[in-house]
């Protein structure tokens, strides 16, 4: 679970309703179905619209893999390079045949066994980089349909105001009505405002910065692999791929490899 998402999702939609209760409010004083209707439904169907049932369909999938931390670590990706890398320089590239089968990650995989099968490197490059671009462009389909739900959201909130003030100009020879019909035909741009910016657009967010993060620990992965084709040694393919960490773990890293060091030279 992604703590980062939940907490943030949880502190938003507290605070929302922490305000409420400073007001003096309750959130009973929320609760207006015909609004809820309009604004989850009506958003959903207009999103719908312009993608497809197939992606609408997915919409938890999409959802859940925000909600997931990234199981991509990029220090245990560095460490596996290495080992090939050894293996590469005291066996020979062809021994890392065995190695890649039992690779989890897909990606990783690809780019070992294209080197063993003696790729050129100009198209390991190639075929690998593809493989980002398609990733990103499956990853942006999520990305979009929140998007888009947090755009025609506050819309449809603001339809359902407009709607609610309709109903209540309609009953002016009931004045003593009129202050419980104008708040609940708020009520409704509250939903539309709320869903898209305390749910739909984070979610988004959420979506892309995973997005860039997996690209970041990709490219890391094909810097390593064409350096244990180019032939490089262990310690090479492994300051090649710290230079794509944060400089807070790039220090981290740096330590443990002069610490390496001074192991192999005791």
């Amino acid at each position: 679970m992604d703590l980062a998402t939940v907490i943030g999702l949880a502190m938003a939609w507290g605070a929302l309703f922490l305000s409420l209760g400073l007001e003096g409010g309750s959130p009973k004083d929320l609760v207006n179905a015909p609004a809820f209707v309009l604004v989850m439904f009506g958003t959903i169907g207009a999103t719908t619209i312009g993608s497809s049932m197939k992606t609408l369909l997915s919409l938890p999938s999409i959802l859940r893999n925000a909600m997931v931390t990234n199981a991509l670590d990029p220090g245990d990706i560095i460490d596996q390079m290495v080992d090939f890398a050894r293996i590469a320089r005291r066996e020979g590239v062809l021994a890392l045949d065995e190695a890649a089968s039992k690779v989890e990650n897909k990606f990783m995989r690809k780019g070992v066994e294209l080197v063993v099968d003696g790729t050129p490197s100009v198209m390991v490059r190639e075929i690998l980089e593809t493989e980002i671009v398609a990733m990103q462009e499956r990853h942006k389909v999520g990305e979009t349909v929140f998007t888009t739900l947090g755009g025609f959201s506050p819309t449809l909130g603001i339809i359902g105001t407009v709607m609610g003030l309709i109903s209540m100009l309609a009953k002016l020879n009931e004045p003593g009505k009129m202050g419980h019909s104008i708040a609940a035909a708020f009520i409704a741009t509250l939903y539309g405002v709320a869903f898209a910016n305390l749910i739909y657009l984070p979610v988004a967010a959420k979506l892309r910065s995973k997005t860039a993060e997996e690209v970041i620990v990709y490219e890391m992965i094909i810097e390593g692999v064409m350096s244990i084709q180019a032939g490089d040694n262990p310690r090479i393919v492994e300051m090649r791929m710290v230079a794509y960490l944060p400089p807070s773990l790039r220090v981290a890293r740096s330590e443990d490899m002069r610490k390496d060091s001074r192991a192999l030279a005791a």
